[in-house]
């Protein structure tokens, strides 16, 4: 973060999202060209994984993407209007008479159960129009989909598919950040399968890891998300793109503690040295998780220099050792959570989980702040 972007920062703030949507562009053009001729769309659920989908769905679209992927209704008509000539689908299919809230939207529901086909060709049976819809199948997950039994179903009963215009046939691989686990082609043969027993159309398996394994899993359409944001969680290389955001948080207080002092709830940390403690504005709250499952410590960024965080992690407040930290930090200052020579990954396995949900965990006291010097891709 730049000092003029820091003088940006409102007052307020406990702390700053930067998102360079240049970068986000950028990585959408790359996994265009990786996975070319396949379409290259994206995944903007959950507020474009919690950065803002009001500026990352217009930056994807001025890139080139034209084929979105929300979970919800709500989210279909927020991408609708940043987005009027997109293809739209909705992950969490069709929910108990929500066809209506999805069509007045143009936003295709992803149909993953028996009971959604049939509610489906029901309301086009009755509204004397085609319902356009992608099918989801169960290729190994065992989450959403249509299982082979279903499809067999589908296909075997009289006027099933009638009025239903499916657009794309799709699943989801379970272990695609592995690439040597053998489900990930195990699952491809059994979306093969499947594909066999439906009408021919565009298909899609692959989302950000899985477009990594190859041109066998691209099939027409890939579904990137977190990759999208600069995320790297594929174990067999690097994905081509680059980071594209960072996270900060504002230092509140600059302590002393003495040898054999305690910091912070249940007394979880004693000093054996004299210590200098910043008191940083970020918790559990904001999404800074209060487990970890590694041994060591969980580290930010201050001034340049990895610090550990001490003692036990508040709703509010984290507490890291900056006695060593070369340039002294200072009140009104801020610590880095995730950002360059932090990368997003580490930040999420320091603290037990995954850099999916750091993202969609960070909280709106979170200032989001957007780069963006080019206009059109």
């Amino acid at each position: 973060m730049t000092a003029a972007e820091i003088e940006t920062v409102p007052s307020a703030a406990t702390g700053v999202i930067t998102i360079d949507l240049d970068a986000v562009a950028a990585n959408w053009r790359a996994l265009a060209q990786f996975v070319a001729p396949a379409e290259c769309g994206a995944v903007v659920k959950a507020n474009a994984y919690g950065l803002g989908a009001a500026r990352i769905i217009p930056a994807l679209r001025r890139a080139g993407c034209r084929t979105f992927f929300v979970a919800t209704a709500d989210e279909g008509a927020e991408a609708r209007a940043l987005a009027p000539d997109a293809i739209i689908f909705a992950l969490d299919g069709l929910f108990p008479g929500g066809l209506e809230a999805l069509l007045a939207h143009s936003v295709y529901p992803v149909l993953g159960s028996i009971a959604e086909v049939r509610d489906a060709a029901a309301f086009a049976k009755s509204n004397g129009r085609p319902i356009r819809v992608a099918l989801h199948l169960d290729s190994g997950l065992n989450r959403l989909g249509l299982s082979l039994a279903d499809v067999r179903d589908v296909i075997s009963g009289p006027g099933r598919l009638n009025g239903i215009d499916v657009q794309l046939i799709m699943s989801h691989l379970a272990c695609a950040d592995e690439p040597n686990h053998p489900k990930n082609a195990a699952q491809r043969k059994a979306f093969d399968a499947m594909r066999g027993y439906l009408p021919a159309t565009r298909a899609s398996l692959a989302a950000s890891d899985g477009l990594m394994l190859g041109k066998a899993f691209h099939y027409g359409l890939v579904r990137p998300g977190y990759a999208l944001y600069g995320g790297q969680a594929f174990l067999g290389g690097a994905t081509p793109v680059v980071p594209a955001i960072s996270i900060h948080a504002r230092i509140l207080l600059i302590r002393d503690v003495d040898a054999g002092d305690t910091v912070g709830y249940s007394a979880a940390w004693t000093a054996h040295r004299r210590t200098k403690v910043a008191i940083v504005a970020t918790g559990y709250a904001d999404g800074f998780q209060r487990a970890a499952t590694i041994p060591g410590p969980r580290m930010v960024k201050i001034n340049g220099s990895l610090a550990p965080v001490i003692g036990r992690v508040s709703m509010d407040l984290i507490a890291v050792d900056v006695t060593d930290v070369a340039a002294p930090p200072q009140r009104g200052g801020f610590a880095m959570l995730a950002g360059e020579g932090l990368p997003i990954e580490r930040a999420a396995s320091e603290s037990g989980t995954i850099g999916y949900e750091v993202l969609t965990s960070l909280s709106n006291r979170f200032h989001r702040a957007y780069r963006e010097t080019s206009l059109h891709g």
